[in-house]
């Protein structure tokens, strides 16, 4: 690997670790201010801060599995974050969406693990509702997982559309 291209994916590993740090600053601010503080409403009915804990994953999800629980979904989550670090070292430098994304999801990954190996569930802080509707409480960490699966699925639309032109072109000289 030549000196750019190692350079270049080291930038991506500083968004990581911005966005990781962003994710570990907010939910300690949560523990401070939102814990015992109660609810923050910046607008009413829709958009609040409040803490919660979340020992399951996504939609709180296998919560309730306690200390066997904690540890399988760490050991799941490492082996992802392994799999996305292994990835992204394979992935091409001219492939900007694929290597955002796996440092999006590094980020994400790595700042619920942090917290389900220290505390023993995920800080969430981040609460939208519209009426009865109420979405479920997430965090900076769930943002970069999700902005990073939007990357990737636009990686996928976008290639495909690539290839079927491709396709169409190859198809006419025949």
């Amino acid at each position: 690997m030549d000196k750019r291209v190692f350079f270049c994916k080291m930038a991506y590993l500083a968004t990581t670790a911005s966005i990781f740090l962003l994710d570990q600053v907010t939910k300690a601010w949560a523990v401070r201010k939102l814990r015992f503080g109660g609810d923050v409403v910046i607008i009413q009915d829709f958009f609040n801060l409040t803490y919660t804990e979340n020992t399951g994953v996504a939609f709180s999800l296998f919560n309730n599995y306690g200390d066997s629980g904690r540890w399988a979904l760490s050991a799941v989550a490492f082996l992802a974050a392994a799999l996305v670090i292994y990835f992204f070292w394979r992935t091409h430098r001219s492939d900007d969406r694929i290597l955002g994304a796996l440092a999006l999801f590094l980020a994400g990954i790595l700042g619920n693990l942090v917290d389900r190996v220290r505390l023993g569930f995920v800080i969430d802080f981040i609460d939208f509702q519209f009426g009865t509707w109420h979405y479920p409480t997430f965090n900076i960490a769930d943002i970069a997982i999700c902005a990073g699966a939007g990357l990737f699925i636009l990686d996928l639309l976008l290639n495909d559309e690539r290839e079927n032109k491709k396709y169409k072109k190859d198809e006419c000289r025949k």
